[in-house]
């Protein structure tokens, strides 16, 4: 469901349709799955500033390519910038989730 139709539609009508389809409603990720998630993030960052790497060596010594290596810093550095984000965002909510489980393991107890 999009946005636009989400506004749409009676507030009553979403509590039913996750009333009918209780899969619908997305569970919490395991402290284990963000982990690989943000493992993955910090990879796909490796890799992106490794293909960057290559790619500013193969190009020629020239004005031009020393424009285009600039852009390619560049794009590289906001991508990364954004990947680093998002990863510390998922280390922040692993650590919430932490918490919360030793909260409750310590009102159980």
């Amino acid at each position: 469901m999009d946005s636009q139709t989400l506004a749409r539609t009676p507030a009553g009508t979403r509590a039913q349709t996750f009333t009918r389809h209780p899969y619908l409603i997305m569970q919490t990720p395991t402290t284990a799955q963000i982990r690989t998630a943000i493992e993955v993030l910090n990879k796909l960052g490796e890799r992106l500033n490794t293909h960057a790497e290559h790619s500013v060596m193969q190009l020629s010594e020239s004005s031009l390519g020393a424009h285009y290596a600039g852009r390619i810093e560049v794009g590289t550095i906001e991508q990364i910038t954004r990947i680093k984000a998002v990863a510390t965002q998922l280390k922040n909510w692993r650590d919430e989730v932490l918490e919360q489980r030793r909260q409750c393991v310590s009102h159980h107890v």
